[in-house]
């Protein structure tokens, strides 16, 4: 368009300079149309200049705020990945936490937590059907005498040791934990008092044959004593509990090694 009024203007004038057309009765409204054609044209591109400068403003205003946007997504995406990361990590801290809170720490059998509430809940089973259990208490003979002589360390190895021997070879249906101190609780579900007898027993005789490390060049060989009591469906666990203890200390009178009753 420029380059088209460019020419024309060029005609224009061309023939406005030639002597023959200066007194056309056309010439000075010819030279006033070119004037105000002129202005029209320069106030044109003025305009055209300032709605350049406009898209050129409004595109970069665009493009900056494109861009802030990418920023800000790509900082909410790392954030998110931190906050996945960090929620995996809790979670498997939870779980850790968990698993530790149920283990013993020294022996890694279950706890005395842990068996109580699936002693209440053998009870409740018990109280609701057709459901039995025996709760067996074993503790380990002259266990003080143990780590008088040979020290803690020895005392702590015999605890591992018979802590393993003991909880192997279960039914999945069954438990082993860690009571407290020395002593040692198996949960046995739906099985008489003659065959617990029999599951002790073969307990006693796997700790007779475990040998520990005393850390002077000798081993040292364990007995342990145990006691029994069926549940009654009309007793509290505590009382089963105590029935189990009290035959536990009978075997322990009756001369270790043995179970009671």
């Amino acid at each position: 368009m420029t380059q088209s009024y460019d020419e024309l203007q060029k005609r224009i004038e061309t023939l406005l300079v030639d002597p023959a057309n200066q007194d056309h009765p056309l010439a000075d409204a010819v030279k006033e149309l070119c004037r105000h054609l002129d202005e029209h044209m320069r106030r044109l591109e003025r305009i055209t200049m300032l709605s350049d400068s406009y898209q050129s403003m409004v595109l970069e205003r665009e493009t900056d705020l494109c861009n802030r946007f990418e920023h800000q997504l790509r900082r909410i995406g790392r954030i998110m990945r931190i906050s996945d990361r960090y929620q995996g990590m809790l979670r498997d801290a939870n779980l850790r936490l968990q698993e530790v809170s149920n283990l013993d720490p020294l022996t890694g059998v279950p706890n005395r937590r842990v068996l109580m509430t699936r002693l209440q809940e053998a009870s409740q089973l018990a109280a609701e059907g057709d459901f039995s259990f025996v709760v067996g208490m074993l503790d380990i003979d002259h266990f003080k005498a143990i780590n008088d002589h040979y020290g803690h360390q020895t005392g702590d190895r015999a605890l591992v040791t018979v802590a393993r021997s003991l909880c192997s070879d279960l039914r999945a249906t069954d438990l082993c934990g860690r009571w407290g101190g020395e002593e040692f609780l198996l949960l046995l579900p739906n099985v008489s008092p003659a065959d617990a007898r029999t599951i002790l027993e073969r307990k006693l005789a796997a700790i007779r044959g475990l040998q520990i490390d005393t850390g002077h060049g000798k081993t040292l060989n364990l007995t342990m004593s145990a006691g029994l009591a069926e549940h009654d469906v009309d007793e509290a666990i505590s009382s089963t509990i105590n029935r189990a203890d009290a035959a536990l200390y009978l075997a322990k009178r009756q001369g270790r090694d043995q179970v009671a009753p």
